[in-house]
């Protein structure tokens, strides 16, 4: 017999190895490959609610994963949980047999388990699965967290996100919130006419930061692809924290003959997408403090924004960084802040009435960037006499220039027409959308720092 026991391991986890060494002694497989169920636990519950009278339906064949186990004398009670929602499971010892049922009782909170039985309320009413035949599927071998308690801790919810979704049923939803919103955007998008494309995620060259969206789907349009969109993984080394992770997923569009006026309609049309998907109503509120998603959005041009924050009429880089400090944190209304100056955007067309600015936007609610769009620059001598000014900017040492483009180039000489391109954080929409703090809260994966200690 195979030894799993392990006698170094605590109680808990050194128990369950024990019993998985004599399920193997009985012959017992705790790993199985194939097992059919014949409904869901929602398929099953919506059959009983369509049947007549105590009897209840079925038989019917679910699996899921045990989260609650208890024995009463003859009976024993558990709750049975799959992807769809959670049934009791009643076991009785005349009906299973003593062996069976013993062995029912010998499972664990957190086993795989696969359960034939007529589906049928109880004296009290609750809608159960009466066990008629089960069978072990997968042998857990680390408990649960406390029923009561929970996983609460935030920092081994995000490394350990898998148990995170067994026990916390609000944080499946907050992930099939998610899916719904990128679902509804995506269905808005080909439904205007955009072409989804997917272009490389590796590059020769770096985006700058404040060169998004990426160059790389302007070389779709300049080759006459006139509405073009990616939802894709994006990566930035931007640091840890609530607003950021280093890499995210981001929405980019491109279309022909539009300006960003055009693309500002767009985002407002995905935002509303969004919140019905969500199922979120536009007149709503996020962490506890009303909001308001009803287009159209404020449009405030960035020097009359810090103009009134600090009474300065500013322009250039200063502008920006005070606007940074001074403006963005306190934005919570859906704004367009628009109009950026030239220096901090190399690809946006400069506004014909004052060139010191360019046609360029961002999305700003709750106090953080949501998008980026610009009417593009299309003239390519414009374009190679900013990138060699962003090329001097960072061979000065700032890393967020551009680096010179040369295959951009080349591709403008061939002629781009005029056209409205967009940078939308997914991540931090559904943040907005679905209520999140923590950009780590909508990702279901992200980004840690390493831990010194060895995990448990």
């Amino acid at each position: 017999m195979t030894d799993h026991a392990q006698p170094d391991l605590p109680a808990p986890l050194r128990d369950r190895r024990e019993k998985l060494d004599r399920l193997i002694s009985e012959g017992i497989q705790p790993y199985v490959a194939h097992f059919k169920r014949t409904h869901t636990i929602a398929e099953a519950l919506a059959l009983l609610a369509s049947s007549a009278g105590d009897e209840g339906a079925g038989p019917v064949t679910v699996a899921g994963r045990l989260m609650v186990k208890r024995g009463q004398g003859g009976m024993a009670f558990g709750e049975l949980q799959d992807a769809t929602g959670r049934v009791q499971l009643v076991a009785q010892r005349d009906k299973l047999g003593e062996r069976q049922h013993e062995r029912f009782l010998q499972l664990d909170a957190g086993d795989i388990v696969g359960v034939t039985g007529r589906v049928a309320p109880t004296r009290r009413g609750e809608p159960s699965v009466w066990i008629e035949s089960f069978c072990l599927l997968s042998k857990s071998l680390r408990p649960l967290p406390e029923k009561y308690h929970g996983l609460k801790d935030v920092e081994t919810r995000y490394r350990q996100r898998y148990v995170d979704l067994i026990v916390n049923p609000e944080v499946r939803d907050v992930f099939a919130g998610r899916a719904r919103i990128v679902s509804a955007i995506r269905r808005l998008m080909d439904a205007k006419g955009y072409l989804e494309v997917e272009t490389p995620v590796l590059h020769d060259l770096p985006g700058g930061g404040h060169a998004k969206p990426f160059v790389t789907h302007y070389n779709v349009s300049v080759g006459g692809m006139e509405r073009v969109y990616e939802i894709g993984r994006v990566f930035r080394n931007e640091g840890l924290s609530p607003k950021y992770n280093p890499e995210f997923t981001m929405l980019e569009s491109y279309e022909a003959y539009a300006d960003y006026h055009d693309v500002m309609t767009l985002v407002e049309e995905i935002v509303v997408a969004g919140a019905q998907a969500a199922e979120r109503p536009l007149l709503t509120s996020y962490q506890g403090r009303a909001i308001d998603l009803t287009p159209p959005f404020r449009r405030a041009r960035m020097v009359d924004l810090v103009r009134e924050a600090t009474g300065r009429d500013l322009s250039g880089e200063a502008l920006m960084e005070a606007y940074e400090d001074a403006v963005e944190p306190n934005l919570w209304e859906p704004t367009f802040v628009t109009d950026y100056p030239v220096e901090v955007s190399p690809l946006a067309s400069r506004r014909t009435d004052d060139p010191r600015f360019v046609e360029r936007f961002e999305l700003v609610a709750t106090g953080r960037e949501l998008g980026n769009a610009f009417t593009e620059l299309t003239d390519p001598v414009d374009q190679r006499s900013r990138f060699e000014l962003q090329a001097a900017a960072r061979a000065a040492g700032d890393d967020e220039a551009h680096p010179f483009d040369e295959d951009y180039v080349r591709a403008l000489e061939y002629g781009l027409p005029p056209t409205g391109g967009l940078g939308l954080g997914i991540d931090r929409l559904v943040m907005l959308l679905l209520d999140q703090p923590s950009i780590r809260d909508v990702i279901a994966f992200p980004q840690l720092k390493e831990r010194n200690e060895e995990e448990g």
